[in-house]
């Protein structure tokens, strides 16, 4: 999760959102894969969605 603060202005007649979280996804960090990764069993990859635990990133709503 990164952070971003945007620009408040002073004339803004709606309240400032002070700073904004977002979530990069893992395959921008790693975009390969790389030898010897780490694998989850069968069944937790089809649960997970992934067989790399590397690549795993579980969709979480930002807190407000």
């Amino acid at each position: 999760m990164r952070v971003w603060h945007p620009f408040v202005s002073p004339l803004d007649p709606c309240p400032p959102i002070a700073e904004k979280t977002f979530i990069i996804p893992p395959n921008v960090t790693m975009p390969w894969q790389p030898p010897g990764l780490p694998q989850f069993s069968p069944y937790e990859a089809l649960k997970l969605g992934t067989l790399w635990p590397a690549y795993y990133s579980p969709y979480e709503t930002t807190p407000k």
